[in-house]
This record gives structure tokens, sequence and C-alpha cells, in this order.
């Protein structure tokens, strides 16, 4: 598999674990809809991440890749789920920093130590 589709892989996998980790703790059930519904927001700020980024350049570099990467899933992930009317509370956005920051780029890192 090239670098760039396995790289845009795991980074959609991480997003959706998260989203599914998160309704499952909150009680709001796996369904399709929900995933999705709950998902779209921060499946856009990946996309977005990557576009501004260029990580098919150099999708597995933590600094030129996963950090924008990571920060734009957040960001813009936030600001569409408030555009869009769901809720957005300070401890939540902790959260996703924390657990997009530890996939989006633990996975990269893991990568990285693994070619050495």
């Amino acid at each position: 598999m090239r670098p760039a589709r396995l790289a845009v892989l795991l980074d959609v996998c991480s997003v959706l674990v998260f989203v599914v980790i998160g309704r499952a703790n909150h009680t709001e059930g796996e369904t399709l809809a929900g995933i999705v519904s709950t998902g779209w927001p921060f499946l856009c700020g990946l996309a977005a991440g990557w576009v501004a980024s260029r990580a098919w350049r150099r999708p597995f570099a933590l600094r030129a890749a996963g950090l924008p990467v990571w920060l734009l899933t957040v960001a813009l992930g936030m600001v569409l789920r408030v555009v869009s009317g769901q809720g957005v509370a300070a401890a939540f956005v902790v959260v996703a920093l924390a657990f997009l920051g530890l996939f989006l780029l633990g996975w990269r890192l893991l990568a990285r130590l693994a070619s050495r």
C-alpha cells in the first residue's frame, strides 16, 4: 500500500475510534447514523489538515504532517460542531486534543521508531 493511502487510513481509523469510544462512554449508542453525525466534523477537519499541510508529501512526518493534521482535525471539528448545533464543552475540547493527539501523532511516532 502506498504510504499516503496507509496514512489516510490510519488517520481516519483514529478519528473513528475516538468517535465510537466517545459515543459508547456517553451511552449514545453506536448506530451508523450516530457515528456519522458525531464523526463528520472531525473527518472534515482531518481532510482540511491533510490539504493544508500537504500531508501526502511526507505522511509519516510528525511536524510536517502530524501536527497540522491533529490541530486542524480538532479545531475545525469543534467549529463545525458549533455551527451544526452540536455541543462543545471545554472538557470535550481537552479530551479531543489529548485523544486525537495520542492517536494521530502516536502512530506516526511508532512508524518512525519501527523504521529505525
